[in-house]
C-alpha cells in the first residue's frame, strides 16, 4: 500500500495538516483503502493555533514514506528543526514524492528541495518566498505546481485540489472523482489564486497613494503620464519604480487594477459583461475577456458563477 507521511511541525496550520489525512484517508480503490497515512514529526507533542496536538510517529516513519506532505506552519519564516530537514532530504534521495501546501513551500524550500524548480505558495508568501530563495522560481498565480518528484500548492484550499490531483496520477480521475464526492469537493477548480488578489499590495510600497489613485481613476481613460503625475514624478522615475518596487510596469498595474474592478462588479452586480467591462475601463467585452483571461486564467462568465455573492439585475 502507498504510505504517505504528514509531518507536523510546531506551529503546523491545522487545515493544512488536516487537507491530505482526509483526502488520501478517504481514497477507496475498488472498495480498500488506497494509501496507509501517518503523521510523524522531530517531537511528540506540536502546538497548532490554540489547540495541542499529538504527534504518533517519528521521523523514521517519513524517511520510509512513497509520499511526504509538508502543511504550512504559522510563521514560515520560523527555523525548521534541523532533524526535519534532513528527513526530508533522506526521503527525497530515496526517490519519495514530495508535495507542500500553502507556505509548506519555505519548508521544502529550506531543505534545498525546490531549487532549479517552479513552485507555489499562498499569493500572499510569495514574495517572501523568492527573496528568501532566490533559486526557486516562484508562481505566485497557481494554484499548485506539479514538478514529478516535487509539488507545491496555494493557500489553504488549494491543498485539496493538489491532493486530489495527486490520486488522480496514482489511481487515475475516476478514483480521484470519488474521492473528491467523498469529501464534498471540487474535482478542479478553474483557474488560479490570481482570481483571489485583489488589493493586498496597496501600502506595500512607498507608491501606495499613487496606487491608490490608480484604483480609484482605473475607470476612466487614464494614461501612464497620469499615474505620474499623481505620483508626482516624471514617467521615467514612475516606469523605474514600478519596475523596483512592484516587479512591474504602470501600464500593466492599470490593466490589472482594471480587472479588479471587474471582478468586483462581476461579484456584486447582475450587469452584462459589456457593461461591466465599459465600467471597469476595458471598453469593449472582448477587450475585458481577453484581459481578464490573461490575469485571472478564466472567463467573467465563469468567475461570476463562481465568485459572485450578491445580484443585483442590471438596468
Amino acid at each position: 500500500m502507498h504510505r504517505v507521511a504528514v509531518l507536523a511541525l510546531d506551529g503546523v496550520i491545522a487545515f493544512d495538516l488536516a487537507t491530505p489525512v482526509e483526502v488520501f484517508g478517504h481514497t477507496r480503490v475498488a472498495g480498500a483503502p488506497a494509501y496507509e497515512v501517518v503523521v510523524c514529526g522531530p517531537a511528540r507533542e506540536v502546538a497548532s493555533g490554540p489547540v495541542g496536538l499529538t504527534v504518533p510517529h517519528g521521523l523514521d516513519r517519513l524517511v520510509a514514506a512513497d509520499t511526504v506532505v509538508v502543511p504550512g506552519r504559522a510563521d514560515p519564516a520560523a527555523p525548521v528543526d534541523p532533524r526535519a530537514l534532513e528527513a526530508l532530504r533522506a526521503a527525497a534521495g530515496r526517490g519519495a514524492r514530495l508535495a507542500s501546501v500553502c507556505v509548506g513551500a519555505f519548508d521544502l524550500a529550506a531543505a534545498g528541495l525546490l531549487d532549479g524548480l517552479r513552485a507555489t505558495t499562498h499569493w500572499r508568501a510569495a514574495a517572501e518566498l523568492a527573496s528568501r530563495h532566490p533559486r526557486v522560481e516562484v508562481d505566485p498565480a497557481a494554484l499548485f505546481v506539479d514538478n514529478g518528484q516535487v509539488a507545491t500548492s496555494a493557500g489553504a484550499a488549494a491543498g485539496i485540489d493538489l491532493c486530489l490531483h495527486l490520486v488522480a496520477r496514482d489511481h487515475g480521475g475516476a478514483v480521484a472523482a470519488g474521492t473528491a464526492r467523498t469529501t464534498v469537493v471540487p474535482l478542479t477548480r478553474e483557474a488560479g489564486q490570481a482570481q483571489f488578489i485583489v488589493d493586498d499590495a496597496l501600502g506595500a510600497t512607498g507608491l501606495a497613494a499613487a496606487l491608490q489613485w490608480v484604483e480609484d481613476h482605473a475607470h476612466e481613460a487614464i494614461t501612464v503620464a497620469d499615474v505620474a503625475r499623481a505620483a508626482a514624478v516624471s514617467t521615467r522615475t514612475l516606469n523605474r519604480r514600478f519596475a523596483a518596487e512592484l516587479g512591474t510596469t504602470p501600464s500593466g498595474w492599470l490593466t490589472r487594477a482594471r480587472v479588479r474592478r471587474a471582478q468586483r462588479l462581476l461579484e456584486t452586480t447582475g450587469w452584462p459583461v459589456e457593461r461591466v467591462a465599459r465600467a471597469a475601463g476595458l471598453g469593449t467585452a472582448a477587450n475585458l475577456r481577453a484581459r481578464f483571461a490573461a490575469v485571472v486564467g478564466t472567463s467573467p462568465t465563469r468567475y461570476r458563477a463562481a465568485m459572485r455573492t450578491v445580484t443585483v439585475p442590471g438596468p
